[in-house]
């Protein structure tokens, strides 16, 4: 019983090891930072036929990362049965503007 006690302590140890290098970051940006600069126009995005049947296009979006507007290319995206997209958008805060992510709501029936 003992030699299981030590085995199960160093699996317990190890899986802890292992785990503690696993970081959850979210994307870079400033999600819900007020930022002084107003973003620019969006882009013209020009994209070619979807990759699978019932995919559609997310479109891009203007980011905030180190200290600039930085745009992130839009991507074909799998559905989502019974959700609906709700694209990134820059909404007016003051005198600053705030980055809303996108995200999926739950669609209204």
């Amino acid at each position: 019983m003992k030699s299981h006690q030590k085995f199960l302590s160093a699996a317990l140890l190890g899986a802890a090891l292992i785990l503690s290098g696993c970081v959850v970051a979210p994307a870079p940006g400033y999600y819900g930072a007020r930022v002084m600069v107003a973003p620019p126009a969006l882009r013209a995005e020009y994209y070619d036929v979807a990759p699978y049947p019932g995919y559609f296009w997310i479109g891009g979006y203007w980011n905030w990362v180190g200290g600039r507007h930085a745009w992130v290319d839009g991507h074909w995206q799998a559905p989502r049965p019974g959700y609906a997209w709700a694209g990134h958008r820059w909404d007016r805060d003051g005198d600053g503007w705030r980055l809303r992510p996108g995200h999926w709501e739950r669609a209204h029936r």
